[in-house]
């Protein structure tokens, strides 16, 4: 979609963007110094559970991007890096290829942030969209994504990476959806302002909704007994309550919860469904196309 971007639409943006931070005590920088990007790469090697730096991306990689102009960003309090984020140009896009907040501060809206300054700088460069990908079976990531965000999910893509060693992904297929973010989408623009769209899953199953995959008391993927009826409106497919605990808990039901997770989608979206959100009990709702 072609997005118009104006002068106001930037200012706004940036407003947003710098009221989000402000509102946790954090300021974000442009990574432009060997020691600054040395030390981003070591926070995201902590992040994803690597070895080393080499296994997800390298400061001399950062400091390449930085200074041919693409996007390696901080997130401080204080003098403590907490986060940091780096994208590079694609076609007519922002890719947002890895980001990150310390362990220890997950969950306070660091991430949001961070995403909020990268929505505002990519429009200040005239670009209207940022896309990104990430494991759907990372609940908390889909809701963010989906919703606090206003992205849309618009392809999945089977074991996109191939194999990785980088502590969290080490012996996992690397399935992956692809995010586009329309930055000034209506969607985005409400999630920037705070006003996050909710899935009524009760609803949704009251008007039709069907179960493609559900999931057990223990947290086992399970087919319902019956099919979906063919021309269900809605399709609702469950993933485990905490895919990163469940990897270490049981590697076996994690690796179902792979193959069932992606029949079931990728099946969805070969008929004519696409992905239009994820609730908070942890179901994806997939709609027919209009």
């Amino acid at each position: 979609m072609t997005q118009q971007i104006t002068v106001d639409a930037v200012v706004q943006a940036e407003e947003l963007a710098r009221a989000a931070a402000d509102r946790l005590g954090v300021r974000m920088r442009e990574l432009s110094t060997v020691p600054e990007q040395n030390r981003a790469a070591d926070l995201l090697c902590r992040v994803w559970r690597a070895d080393s730096p080499d296994q997800l991306i390298n400061a001399g990689m950062l400091r390449a991007l930085e200074h041919s102009g693409n996007y390696v960003v901080g997130a401080y309090r204080g003098d403590d890096l907490i986060g940091a984020a780096v994208g590079f140009f694609g076609t007519g896009h922002l890719h947002s290829h890895i980001a990150g907040v310390d362990p220890a501060k997950q969950s306070g809206g660091v991430g949001f942030a961070l995403k909020q300054h990268q929505r505002a700088w990519t429009l200040a460069r005239g670009i209207g969209e940022i896309c990104w990908t990430f494991d759907p079976l990372v609940r908390r990531n889909a809701y963010v994504n989906l919703h606090k965000l206003g992205a849309t999910a618009a392809e999945y893509l089977p074991d996109f990476y191939g194999e990785m060693n980088d502590g969290i992904n080490t012996g996992e297929a690397t399935d992956r959806l692809y995010i586009r973010w329309e930055l000034l989408s209506p969607a985005a623009s409400a999630a920037a302002r705070g006003e996050v769209r909710e899935v009524d899953l009760a609803a949704l199953r009251a008007a039709g909704a069907a179960e493609l995959l559900s999931r057990t008391s223990t947290d086992a993927p399970t087919l319902p007994p019956t099919r979906p009826p063919t021309g269900a409106p809605v399709l609702l497919v469950a993933v485990p309550a905490d895919i990163e605990r469940l990897r270490a808990q049981d590697r076996d039901v994690a690796k179902l919860w792979r193959t069932a997770v992606r029949e079931a989608i990728c099946g969805a979206l070969e008929t004519g469904y696409r992905i239009t959100g994820m609730s908070r009990e942890g179901w994806y709702v997939l709609e027919e196309k209009s």
